[in-house]
């Protein structure tokens, strides 16, 4: 019997070290940043005109991402890339993975690749913009978006948020040049300080032919955009 109350009583103190220890243990910079920018990302579906000359004048699902950048209690805004919406009909967002709302385009820019979307869905959660001269060649960033949802439908793995963490590569012109791919779907996605959750570009496209290299538009092009097209309630 008293080997047994020694033996619970080790091991209720391992359990009291390994939990002490887990509350101790610092968490990555990278997750703690990526689950404040979460709850700001949606996925943008669309209906467009098909590319398959087969299907001429019909229209077929398309996707992108976006980022909330302003809400209230009168509604909120989306910001995405111009080139997701181009030519698109019954445009919603998908929020927090499940709730489905209205948006219409309010905002957009064919040489900016930028364009606002508008919800009357009130209080949102907003992202934070950061600001260009923190960022530089081998900053630590993340992009969170939706790549190819319709290929995780299709495969039974639901609608769901994903992250992938790289770095700048370098600062080109009116272009931040990105060590990952820009998966097509993510475009319109974020892309975040990986200390700050600061959003210092949108994720844009990639090389046809070399697509482990990405780009985003920088949050400086962000600012200037939304400073002459912002709406007010």
């Amino acid at each position: 019997m008293k080997r047994i109350v020694w033996l619970l009583a080790v091991l209720s103190l391992a359990a009291c070290n390994a939990r002490a220890q887990s509350a101790e243990r610092p968490q990555d910079p990278f997750v703690l940043a990526f689950r404040v920018v979460r709850p700001s990302v949606v996925l943008i579906t669309m209906r467009v005109p098909s590319d398959d000359p087969k299907r001429k004048g019909q229209l077929e699902d398309a996707y992108g991402s976006g980022v909330v950048v302003r809400s209230g209690n009168w509604g909120s805004e989306i910001l995405t890339d111009e080139h997701v919406i181009d030519d698109a009909h019954n445009l919603h967002a998908l929020v927090g993975d499940a709730r489905k709302i209205d948006v219409r385009i309010t905002a957009r820019d064919q040489d900016a690749d930028l364009a606002l979307l508008r919800t009357s869905t009130p209080n949102l959660t907003v992202a934070r913009l950061g600001n260009a001269h923190e960022v530089e060649a081998g900053t630590a960033i993340g992009i969170a978006g939706y790549p190819i949802p319709d290929a995780f439908q299709d495969e039974g793995l639901g609608t769901r948020i994903s992250v992938y963490s790289g770095r700048v590569s370098s600062i080109r012109k009116d272009a931040l040049e990105l060590d990952l791919p820009v998966i097509p779907g993510e475009s319109g996605g974020p892309v975040f300080d990986a200390r700050t959750a600061d959003v210092v570009g949108v994720a844009q496209s990639r090389f046809d032919d070399e697509h482990a290299i990405g780009f985003a538009i920088p949050v400086d092009d962000v600012r200037k955009f939304l400073r002459g097209h912002l709406q007010m309630p």
